[in-house]
């Protein structure tokens, strides 16, 4: 069992991994050199001069893209054991586990992990304020830890007194709030900040749905040889 779900997370992490680290190299990191130029003083926002929306940004970098490319693997493979791990439990329980629910899985994983934090928390750019990274960091794990045990509740328990408490879980970390700076003030345009969300939130999803199918995939497939 340790064998085929190492495996399987191995496979299935690893091509999800690189996908979506080459989508992110295509559509999120341009936004993100984008904005440190403004963090760096090298573009003004609402200066005296107007400036381009288009700026020249730095190319393809073999050692720095090279070193994302594999550090996103290693993160994806991390998620795959973690949800090829549930997906053994829920196998177990009854579930069926293939590439075709694992597009399900995939979608699960993206709202614990990146929807379900960013409703309050949403990804930032360099050069924003922000409150204290530690503290953040506490309140992102506990929203994913919350929202995990109620997309568990919600698909595995039959008794509605379980979906209430799914849907305290899901809201709670939100009424809290997550930890907010004092002022908001920064160099980066609004434009640029609301775009690195939306495509760091669209890579995630489209990572996530790989990830899930390609956990499915190769769960049964390993299954089918064992």
């Amino acid at each position: 069992m340790i064998s085929k779900l190492l495996t399987s997370a191995l496979f299935a992490g690893a091509v999800a991994g690189l996908i979506a680290g080459l989508l992110q190299l295509a559509f999120v990191q341009p936004v993100l050199l984008h904005a440190e130029l403004y963090e760096g003083g090298d573009l003004i926002h609402f200066g005296a001069d107007p400036v381009s929306a288009h700026p020249v940004l730095p190319g393809f970098d073999l050692v720095r893209d090279g070193l994302s490319l594999i550090f996103t693997m290693l993160i994806y493979t991390g998620y795959a054991l973690i949800l090829l791990a549930l997906m053994s439990l829920a196998q177990d329980r009854g579930a069926r586990i293939d590439g075709r629910t694992g597009l399900i899985w995939g979608v699960a994983g993206f709202v614990a992990f990146h929807l379900a934090p960013g409703f309050t928390l949403a990804p930032e750019v360099p050069g924003v304020a922000a409150a204290d990274v530690g503290a953040r960091q506490v309140w992102w794990f506990a929203a994913v830890g919350a929202a995990v045990v109620a997309l568990w509740m919600i698909a595995f328990s039959r008794h509605w007194a379980f979906w209430a408490l799914a849907a305290v879980l899901l809201v709670a970390p939100h009424v809290i709030g997550a930890p907010e700076p004092d002022s908001f003030s920064g160099p980066v345009p609004p434009e640029i900040a609301a775009l690195f969300a939306a495509r760091a939130l669209g890579v995630g999803l489209a990572a996530w749905v790989l990830l899930g199918a390609f956990a499915g995939f190769f769960w049964k497939r390993e299954a089918a040889h064992g």
